[in-house]
């Protein structure tokens, strides 16, 4: 399907359309001038009111099925949630005839036509996407940037740029970035993660190698990690270690050892690029983070300070809470963390890093898993998990639906210096959104 033209999509028509990737490439779509509609299952206000506004026409489930059809499109584009979520809503576009592509799939076709730089790695994607997209901007270089959040300089998950370079987050899950043909990769670094897609790290390894060998010129990674740098050995491409940028950033403003290692990447790029890095550094330390990345929601009227993160991976957890402790010391705040696991499969591969992964929290609260894209799995629950954790630590406690962890959070004394978050890549938000009223 890459050879799909598409000056010749007039109507696309998006499955899942609320998601915060597959919600930029709508915008894309509707800045290409074609007409958008698009599907979700529940009202998503902060990804489809842009699309509203913008103009396209989002059906909810139940209005969507008293339609008894889908709706014309030369295109249907689905996210990864639905062949889970609404099988037979695909099965219905695949009857039409007419293409129908994942969210990855026609991403890297509207990619074709530009020079790309694509972000990966198994943590800090959206946070070095959306640093080196303001980056480049601020250099006037004015890159179309598609990112997994909202970027607070420019308070959307899309730009749209008029230049031929496109900044992107490239994911792994499902191999997805082999969609891309980069011209520069970069790799934050390499993990196991995604296990209902990847046997083990030999696996994962195998796949960011075929996104190297992809790759036309450029590789900027941590190449004083061993296997990153063997991996890197089998392709001829210029080849840039991040870590000696490092000793040069500015102090910035997003705390914590992983976005430092984060903003080196965008240096190690611009100097690559003989762009101008000492302007790259003033615009490095005015970063001010995006959406769901340690991101500061407000303060109640009891003082207690609200944040949300996207954390959903153990050594994201542990980066999250030691960059708090940066900003909140231990001996000084009392930290209590809502965290929701996201997927059996994951919480069941890495159980025993989930169970260290929060030695900076003093009150740890389990929410149910967030299964997304699999089925129930009756041998792994957030309640064994908690139980697992308590074996080390006080105060971890485990529950079995939202409604009980939401009436144990009002009963919580807040009588001291006190830090909330709520992390995971589903619903745990939600937590603080009902207990707290804050600014």
């Amino acid at each position: 399907m890459q050879n799909l033209d598409l000056s010749q999509v007039k109507k696309v028509f998006f499955i899942g359309v609320g998601g915060i990737g597959i919600s930029a490439l709508a915008k894309w779509a509707i800045a290409k001038g074609m007409e958008v509609s698009g599907l979700n299952d529940e009202d998503s206000p902060k990804t489809l009111d842009p699309l509203r506004d913008l103009g396209a026409k989002i059906f909810m489930l139940p209005e969507f099925k008293d339609l008894g059809n889908i709706p014309e499109a030369d295109l249907y584009v689905y996210s990864d949630a639905w062949p889970y979520r609404g099988p037979e809503i695909i099965k219905m576009a695949r009857d039409t005839g007419k293409p129908v592509l994942s969210y990855f799939e026609a991403l890297g076709i509207f990619a074709k036509d530009y020079r790309v730089i694509a972000i990966s790695g198994t943590h800090g994607k959206t946070t070095t996407t959306a640093m080196i997209g303001e980056v480049l901007i601020g250099l006037g270089l004015d890159p179309t940037i598609v990112v997994g959040s909202f970027v607070k300089s420019f308070g959307s998950n899309f730009r749209e740029g008029k230049s031929d370079i496109l900044v992107v987050e490239a994911d792994e899950y499902n191999k997805h970035f082999l969609n891309f043909n980069p011209f520069a990769t970069i790799i934050t670094n390499i993990e196991l993660d995604h296990v209902d897609t990847y046997l083990d790290l030999k696996a994962v390894e195998d796949t960011f190698l075929k996104l190297m060998k992809q790759t036309s010129k450029v590789l900027i990674a941590n190449l004083s990690n061993q296997n990153i740098k063997m991996l890197s050995e089998n392709v001829s491409l210029d080849k840039v270690n991040y870590i000696n940028y490092i000793d040069e950033l500015p102090n910035l403003k997003v705390p914590g050892e992983h976005n430092r290692m984060n903003a080196s990447t965008a240096l190690a790029l611009v100097d690559y690029l003989s762009l101008d890095i000492q302007k790259a550094k003033e615009i490095l330390a005015q970063f001010s983070g995006t959406w769901r990345r340690l991101e500061k929601r407000g303060v109640t009227s009891e003082g207690v300070i609200i944040y949300d993160d996207y954390a959903h991976h153990p050594t994201e957890v542990k980066a999250s809470l030691n960059a708090l402790r940066e900003i909140y010391p231990k001996d000084e705040y009392r930290l209590t963390v809502v965290f929701q696991p996201h997927l059996y499969s994951r919480t069941k591969a890495l159980f025993n890093e989930f169970i260290n992964a929060f030695d900076e929290a003093d009150r740890v609260l389990l929410l149910p898993i967030y299964f997304a894209r699999e089925d129930k799995d009756e041998s792994i629950s957030s309640v064994i998990l908690a139980g697992e954790i308590s074996k080390h630590k006080q105060n971890v406690s485990g529950y079995e639906d939202f409604e009980s962890l939401i009436g144990e959070v009002k009963a919580l004394p807040f009588d001291k210096k006190e830090v909330f978050i709520t992390m995971g890549a589903g619903e745990a938000y939600r937590i603080a959104d009902q207990c707290f009223d804050f600014k």
